[in-house]
């Protein structure tokens, strides 16, 4: 009797043991078919992902891809370019686009962001030493020498000075704003610093391009003095104005836009 009812405890442990085991087996089995059996639709969840990192990329990089771009279609076509064609890219870019971009720029800014950047004048100084100071005399000096010790006659001298003329330039005004925005960075120090530097070159530049090169220049002061008002002060404070009205809603609404037309202008 002892010995029967061992035998039918461990039938019954068998059993247990063979259906659990094919359970398991059975399970593993699954897995592996829902792992190796490809994603229906024929691959095109695929090409969706791509197609959308191709856009990602091109979203990052508009104003980088924008300039590839443009600077292909002017080689291309350079006529449609040229003062008093038939863009008049010397109204349309040169007058209105700047002005569209500082103003767009005052519009979304705020008064404390722009009152933060003029006061911080470690940053503003540091800014005007690189480049009334650091370009001229630590790049494009020694760049000079070194190209004319090297290779005295890779490039003509004429193009040697232009490139030392270049270092003693203050950062254009639109350029900096757009690059500072396209990159993400402190737009209300970069036209801050656009300005500082523009009527610091007026007296810079000529000391500069005197050390160097031995001849003086003359600027007309009060002109420039106008037209950065006109072109960058004027269009920002119109754009602080906007502010308290209902642009500075169209403006937030349509940010992304907004900031591509700045890029594209």
């Amino acid at each position: 009797m002892q010995k029967n009812r061992i035998m039918l405890s461990q039938n019954k442990r068998n059993h247990l043991l063979q259906h659990s085991t094919l359970k398991l087996s059975s399970s593993t089995n699954d897995n592996n078919d829902a792992v190796s059996s490809p994603p229906r639709g024929g691959g095109g969840g695929d090409g969706n992902l791509s197609l959308a990192k191709v856009k990602n990329f091109a979203s990052k990089n508009f104003f980088l891809l924008g300039m590839i771009v443009a600077v292909s279609f002017a080689r291309a076509f350079p006529k449609l370019g040229q003062n008093g064609g038939i863009l008049r890219p010397e109204l349309f870019i040169g007058k209105f686009g700047v002005t569209c971009i500082f103003l767009l720029s005052g519009l979304s800014l705020k008064l404390a962001d722009l009152k933060d950047a003029v006061s911080n004048v470690s940053l503003n100084s540091l800014i005007q030493f690189m480049t009334f100071v650091a370009w001229p005399f630590a790049i494009g000096l020694p760049l000079l020498k070194v190209i004319e010790t090297v290779a005295p006659t890779l490039f003509p001298k004429p193009l040697l000075d232009g490139l030392l003329i270049l270092c003693c330039l203050p950062t254009t005004v639109n350029m900096c704003v757009i690059l500072s925005a396209a990159s993400g960075g402190n737009v209300a120090s970069s036209l801050c610093n656009a300005v500082i530097s523009n009527l610091m070159g007026i007296f810079a530049t000529p000391a500069l391009l005197l050390k160097f090169f031995g001849t003086g220049i003359e600027l007309p002061f009060g002109d420039m003095v106008v037209k950065l008002c006109n072109k960058v002060l004027l269009p920002v404070f119109i754009g602080q104005v906007l502010r308290a009205t209902p642009a500075k809603q169209f403006y937030n609404n349509n940010s992304k836009k907004m900031k591509r037309l700045q890029e594209v202008r």
